[in-house]
């Protein structure tokens, strides 16, 4: 059955088949929608072509405009060639759902009079009707497309928002329906475990990187099939582990967006991560997790860029700084330089400049090692005494008890190993001695798993070699504690036995400066498992342990009225100190009006004095001492008053002046109040102000 649409020009030219799903899904498993697409070839036929080309390059493309169709642009090409009499589709649908490339076949089926065949009817571009209804169909398949899109993610949103929508289980966790389970691998699950632990232990995920490095430790991974696979850890590998929240057994959806953006290519879209204010949904709690939410939050805020280096202390040497070797950054990982300074170079000073000398990286902390060796020492003997050696030996048993981390890591690995190469051999067993092709490829994989296994046990036996058992004898260490403070304040004691103490008690002391408090943190990391924290105060940038300049200026103004005896008195009754934080006295005052050019002290010649303390002044005005300090106070009268408890400062000069006398003139004029006290009339103490 022909249509009138059709005309003999049209049959002179070839017809194009035009085939295309959407996705690679729709190709493997809707089998039907493409057996029925290819018979549109027989009704072409029984149109009247008997040239037909079938383009099926877009088998697995959507047709929305987002992707690149050669198929399309090689039909579209044709057709303007005027090479085409029609061309045909299943449904006008599979031809484009966006205006774009709808609106432009359209358009070029029109210039060269192709028509447009359906498996229902023929449509002539070249008839107003057929592009009208040409036209409603392309709007229609565009609009049905964006609702069926519309109503998918309003559906995935809802489900995520009850925290039902799984979509893929990273490393250490497999899919269980709507909800996420760890994986039943033991191996995996300890694996993880210990990623967090010494995350949380060494302060930073690079310096757990390193320390996986440094014993030679691998890590799992997903890989695109989903099979978990074991590789050596990068530093993505740990920072991954720790920012996403379902380690933490919560669940989140909608972490990042896509943003399209633009270059010399064309569109190209970009992957944002978003705030999490902004997340579709963040459920703790939602399942199982390797550490708890709060743990997990702690995590991700403590790390930072930190590196750390090697876990040996280096031996013990002649130099006076005890804490060589032992003091790690907080903030990088790295162990902290030494350095000595003074006239003797015999003042240590640690600092973090591994990553400037080697990287050239901005510098981490730096401090004087006097103070906290000090600290150290003190900590030292206080811990390591005789009622405190029954603690340190029971916390010895136990930690000895506890099973080695990086042991039981090696010790899973070679399980492991040991199941692939049993696996490979009941493999190789079970194939035909005859069949070479096969029984040749499965003794390789045999000898590989073999090697394998060698190798763990290699590293198991260097781990066992490297590590050496302690030998401290419980009733030789009690002694060592009685006797120890009189050994290590004896003068003549080797500085590398008190390292070697430090050491046997010692793992390592963590670094950091706490510039808001102008505090340096330790935290001594003991042999036995216990931690402890020290604060010790540090000089700002640019401070000085040097006397206030408040103080300066109170000396400046007392000198004019006071000697020094009396002025160390007056600032040792307002609670000042010295730089040095010690309680003045005539020396130091002396000391300190020599230092900043201040003249000392000295009375009047002829006894009129040009500077008069509360009691002189008021004596000079005749009127009470009370009166005179109110209108000081009050600003009637100008007057000095350099501390808060120690005495007014006035100026003969000033007490001559106008407002001294209206304060006279006023007191006088009160009768209930008269204005000083009677000359004849004698004091039992003698005034300081």
């Amino acid at each position: 059955m022909t249509s009138d649409k059709i005309r003999p020009q049209h049959l002179e030219r070839k017809a194009i088949l035009y085939v295309r799903q959407s996705s690679a899904h729709q190709v493997l498993h809707n089998r039907e929608s493409s057996t029925l697409q290819y018979a549109m070839r027989d009704r072409l036929t029984t149109l009247g072509w008997s040239e037909i080309e079938v383009i099926d390059d877009d088998l697995g493309r959507s047709a929305a405009g987002r992707v690149q169709r050669a198929g399309f642009e090689r039909m579209v090409a044709q057709v303007c060639l005027g090479k085409v009499g029609a061309v045909a589709a299943r449904e006008v649908s599979r031809f484009a759902r966006n205006s774009r490339d709808w609106q432009q076949l359209i358009e070029m089926c029109r210039v060269v009079d192709t028509v447009l065949v359906d498996q229902e009817t023929v449509y002539a571009p070249r008839h107003g009707n057929d592009r009208l209804l040409l036209g409603l169909k392309g709007s229609l398949n565009e609009y049905e497309l964006d609702l069926l899109r519309q109503r998918s993610l309003a559906a995935r949103y809802e489900k995520a928002r009850r925290g039902e929508l799984v979509v893929g289980a990273p490393v250490g966790f497999v899919k269980a329906g709507d909800r996420y389970e760890k994986d039943p691998d033991r191996r995996v699950q300890e694996a993880i475990s210990l990623v967090f632990n010494k995350v949380l232990e060494l302060g930073s995920a690079r310096q757990a990187l390193l320390w996986f490095l440094e014993h030679n430790l691998d890590l799992p991974v997903k890989g695109k099939d989903g099979e978990t696979a074991w590789r050596r850890p990068n530093y993505a590998t740990i920072h991954r582990m720790i920012e996403n929240p379902i380690y933490g057994g919560t669940y989140a959806y909608g972490k990042t967006a896509v943003v399209a953006g633009y270059d010399r290519t064309g569109v190209k879209v970009k992957i944002r991560r978003k705030a999490r204010s902004d997340w579709l949904a963040l459920m703790p709690n939602a399942h199982e997790g390797y550490v708890s939410w709060e743990k997990a939050e702690a995590i991700r805020k403590m790390i930072s860029s930190n590196v750390p280096t090697s876990r040996h202390h280096g031996a013990p040497k002649h130099g006076e700084a005890l804490l060589a070797g032992l003091l790690r950054c907080r903030r990088c990982g790295r162990k902290l330089t030494l350095r000595y300074s003074g006239a003797k170079h015999h003042i240590p000073r640690y600092s973090c400049t591994r990553g400037w000398m080697d990287n050239g990286e901005p510098r981490c902390i730096a401090f004087g090692g006097l103070r906290v060796d000090d600290a150290i020492e003190g900590a030292l003997l206080t811990v390591v005494g005789p009622g405190a050696i029954a603690a340190a030996v029971a916390a010895e048993k136990e930690a000895g008890q506890q099973r080695d981390q990086v042991r039981e890591a090696l010790r899973r690995d070679l399980e492991a190993a040991r199941y692939a190469a049993d696996r490979a051999f009941r493999q190789y067993d079970a194939a035909d001695p005859a069949n070479r092709l096969v029984t040749g490829e499965l003794e390789a994989r045999w000898n590989t798993a073999l090697a394998r296994v060698a190798e763990v046990e290699a590293k198991i036996a260097a781990h066992d070699a490297a590590t050496v058992p302690s030998t401290v004898d419980p009733a030789s260490f009690a002694m060592l504690a009685a006797d120890l403070k009189s050994i290590w304040t004896d003068p003549t004691t080797d500085a590398r036995l008190k390292k070697r103490i430090v050491r046997t008690v010692i793992h390592e002391v963590i670094a950091d400066i706490d510039t808001d408090a102008a505090e340096i943190v330790l935290l001594i990391h003991w042999v036995g498992g216990v931690h402890t924290e020290i604060r010790l105060p540090r000089r700002r940038r640019g401070q000085r342990t040097s006397t206030s300049a408040d103080v300066i200026a109170a000396v400046r103004q007392l000198v004019l009225i006071a000697n020094d005896d009396l002025i160390a008195g007056i600032l040792n009754r307002n609670g000042l100190v010295t730089g040095y934080g010690n309680r003045w006295t005539r020396e130091r005052v002396t000391s300190l009006r020599s230092h900043h050019d201040i003249a000392v002290y000295k009375p009047a010649a002829d006894g009129i004095e040009p500077w008069l303390n509360l009691n002189n002044a008021a004596r000079l005005l005749q009127v009470a001492p009370k009166t005179l300090r109110v209108a000081a106070e009050a600003g009637r009268i100008e007057a000095l008053h350099p501390l808060p408890d120690g005495p007014w400062i006035f100026s003969r000069a000033v007490l001559s002046t106008a407002p001294a006398c209206a304060i006279t003139e006023r007191a006088r004029q009160n009768p209930r109040h008269p204005a000083g006290s009677h000359p004849n009339q004698q004091s039992l103490f003698s005034s300081m102000t």
